[in-house]
């Protein structure tokens, strides 16, 4: 076949311009896909760090229970710290004490539809940037058995709703548990608050939630009340990725103020009693 070749440029006619760079991109492009990189690597870190160290997730004085290990099942868990109440039996070291939610909400992390952008690009380098050679010969999509799972990710949505409504019980508690027995404020408390306003701007928005709302409707005329709650989500659906990295944050942020507290390296700033 006949071919033009015009600087390191090859061109077929009919075809797409073979371009021997990587790119041609004169920006920092790959800050970016290094950033979050980084990000994800130091959470995934963190979190198995903390979850196998199966200590310094309770503070019995205010009742602060890091996400982490919410709910607490194994029978290894402190009795307060377990508001299921706890199997008859202990858990093996690798098995971490949340068993029940923390593989769900994994799966619903890893499966969200922007950490799926964020990794395939940064860590997949499918592609790494715009405009930007990816390194794989040929586009699969999600067809490999190994990426079937992500079509499951509406289905643990309901399921990480449901953590994130325990998270919240979890918040609430200790603000009954000042350091006199009674109601009471400290700087755990409000940190947790945080955490969880986080955690629910991240489940609300997603998209899942949003077609929850309104994604089957054939007539918002008709159904009112779902087409504003729909037009609230899809507000939120905007500020996704933000949520997403904020609580994550909130999370590492609450886990190492409770595990400060509890293992008594500083003493939790009281506001009120």
């Amino acid at each position: 076949m006949e071919t033009t070749v015009t600087s390191t440029r090859t061109t077929r006619p009919g075809g797409r311009a073979r371009i021997p760079e990587r790119t041609l991109r004169t920006d920092r492009w790959w800050v970016g896909p290094i950033l979050t990189t980084l990000g994800l690597t130091t959470f995934l870190v963190y979190g198995a760090v903390r979850v196998f160290q199966q200590d310094h997730y309770w503070v019995q004085e205010h009742h602060y229970l890091t996400p982490f290990y919410s709910p607490c099942l194994a029978a290894q868990c402190v009795p307060d710290a377990s508001l299921f109440g706890r199997v008859p039996w202990e858990f093996p070291p690798f098995f971490p004490y949340a068993l029940l939610s923390l593989p769900i909400l994994l799966l619903f992390r890893v499966t969200c539809y922007y950490y799926r952008k964020a990794y395939y690009r940064s860590i997949w380098q499918a592609p790494t940037a715009c405009a930007v050679r990816e390194p794989h010969r040929s586009y699969t999509g999600e067809t490999r058995p190994l990426m079937l799972p992500q079509n499951g990710h509406r289905y643990f949505f309901y399921v990480a709703f449901a953590i994130t409504v325990i998270n919240t019980w979890d918040m609430l508690v200790p603000f009954l548990h000042g350091t006199e027995g009674g109601f009471g404020i400290g700087l755990g408390n409000l940190i947790m608050l945080v955490n969880v306003l986080m955690l629910w701007g991240y489940t609300l928005s997603c998209h899942s939630c949003r077609h929850i709302m309104g994604g089957r409707l054939r007539s918002f005329r008709r159904n009112p009340v779902r087409y504003w709650m729909w037009s609230r989500i899809s507000t939120l659906n905007n500020r996704h990725m933000w949520f997403g990295w904020l609580s994550i944050a909130s999370l590492m942020t609450t886990d190492a103020y409770i595990a400060l507290v509890s293992s008594g390296t500083i003493t939790d700033l009281r506001i009120l009693n």
